[in-house]
């Protein structure tokens, strides 16, 4: 099979583009789903804006994030969830290699308490809220090829839908509907796909929780402890 025709053919170039530790630190500062200026991830990184322009070139041309012009000014952000999920997948990797070594766990902080990845809630947040979604019974498997995959149950349906969330019109959208997204900290599945971002949307809306600045990190705020406590269970 010639290269050009193999997708595994594109791996090295791909994983070369996220090895070098600039170029990491860009990335995983993009996972919380906003774009920045070329500027900020310079100074994110710790290089000049010359080499930063030079590495963002480098990241454009394996896919891994995308640019959009607005007047004078560029904005990157990921090139989608399928970055966003394999930075995580490197994360997972990553713990467990400290794991295996002896190294601690994660410290309670305030990433770890309750963060975005990509476009959905991740952390002790997110997976204790795909614990209760599960536990109620609003979750089930996808019987399709993807293992991940997920679907909601009849009365999943009618849950998200009392929420606020226009469950057809999330199943509509042009990417995977729900599924079991690994946290890199937790080491067990949270809510990703298109549903985990709307939960993330109207969780935001509601003002259950904030985004901090300059960091993946989620507050949750003290009518979001209510909330949750009062809707789910879920204590943080």
């Amino acid at each position: 099979m010639h290269a050009h025709t193999d997708p595994d053919a594109s791996v090295p170039d791909i994983a070369a583009a996220i090895a070098a530790p600039a170029r990491a630190r860009m990335l995983y500062c993009l996972v919380d789903g906003r774009a920045r200026t070329s500027t900020e991830l310079a100074l994110i990184a710790g290089v000049t804006p010359s080499t930063a322009s030079i590495h963002l070139h480098r990241l454009m041309r394996q896919h891994l994030v995308k640019v959009i012009r607005q007047g004078k000014h560029h904005y990157y952000s990921l090139a989608g969830a399928h970055a966003a999920a394999a930075l995580e997948a490197l994360s997972v990797l990553a713990g467990a290699r400290r794991s295996s070594t002896g190294a601690q766990p994660p410290a309670a902080t305030p990433v770890r308490t309750a963060r975005s990845c990509y476009d959905h809630i991740a952390g002790v947040l997110g997976v204790a809220l795909y614990d209760r979604f599960e536990g109620a019974g609003w979750l089930g498997a996808e019987p399709k090829r993807d293992p991940a995959a997920r679907e909601l149950t009849e009365s999943g349906v009618r849950a998200f839908a009392a929420l606020g969330i226009d469950v057809e019109a999330t199943r509509a959208l042009r990417r995977r509907f729900a599924c079991a997204c690994l946290d890199w900290s937790e080491r067990r599945p949270h809510l990703g796909g298109a549903l985990g971002a709307a939960f993330l949307d109207l969780a935001l809306r509601r003002r259950w929780v904030a985004r901090q600045r300059d960091t993946r990190a989620l507050t949750v705020t003290t009518a979001g402890h209510r909330e949750l406590r009062a809707r789910f269970g879920v204590r943080i």
